[in-house]
């Protein structure tokens, strides 16, 4: 349940969040709600979040399943509820999202580098942070600096997102359900007929009756 209540007041920024929410997304995001309280800390966070949607030195894939390893360190139900359904947006394999949380259990659906990218995001959001030089060099390597630099603002930016959400306690608003591919049906299991086999008959030769003398 919400630590914070979900109706800010209303003012014009609150309802243009609101309205332009529900255009985008199909409904009005907690998250935003929260903030709503607050107008400048909401201003500011959405500032800050339409100049990272700019961002474009890291390949988009990488990026989302760096966003999504954080979310799941920190165990955030918002952020991965809400991070499946972009991530499908994306045109991301659903089989490869879902095993994010437990990659390393995985590591057949995921390249090298995508995991070295949540290798990284899972260190860089341990308290204290356990990212090691090996790690880095590794991904500048690979990546370059610009990216790698990208790479870091875009987890620290979702450890801001997923601790804030998980402190106010907001959890899954259903996001990943409307995406889901539903389930087949069932096929009904072939029978095949029973043949018993039948034993050929020998004919009988009719014997012509012998005549006494």
């Amino acid at each position: 349940m919400p630590r914070i209540s979900l109706t800010p007041p209303r003012t014009l920024l609150t309802r243009i969040g609101a309205w332009y929410s529900r255009r985008t997304y199909g409904k009005v995001l907690d998250p935003g709600q929260a903030y709503g309280h607050n107008a400048r800390v909401l201003f500011s966070y959405v500032r800050l979040e339409q100049r990272a949607a700019k961002w474009n030195a890291l390949d988009a894939g990488l990026k989302h399943l760096a966003v999504m390893a954080a979310a799941a360190r920190i165990n955030c139900s918002w952020c991965l509820d809400f991070g499946y359904w972009e991530g499908r947006e994306q045109g991301m394999a659903a089989e490869k999202i879902e095993r994010v949380p437990r990659w390393r259990e995985a590591r057949e659906v995921f390249s090298e580098l995508e995991q070295l990218v949540m290798e990284y995001a899972e260190a860089m959001t341990e308290t204290e942070p356990a990212v090691t030089d090996e790690l880095a060099a590794a991904l500048v390597g690979r990546l370059g600096e610009a990216a790698f630099v990208e790479l870091t603002a875009v987890v620290a930016l979702e450890n801001w997102r997923s601790r804030v959400n998980s402190a106010f306690g907001l959890t899954s608003q259903g996001f990943s359900d409307s995406c889901r591919v539903p389930a087949e049906r069932p096929v009904p299991p072939v029978v095949t007929p029973v043949v018993t086999p039948v034993t050929p008959v020998t004919p009988v030769t009719p014997t012509t009756p012998t005549t006494a003398a």
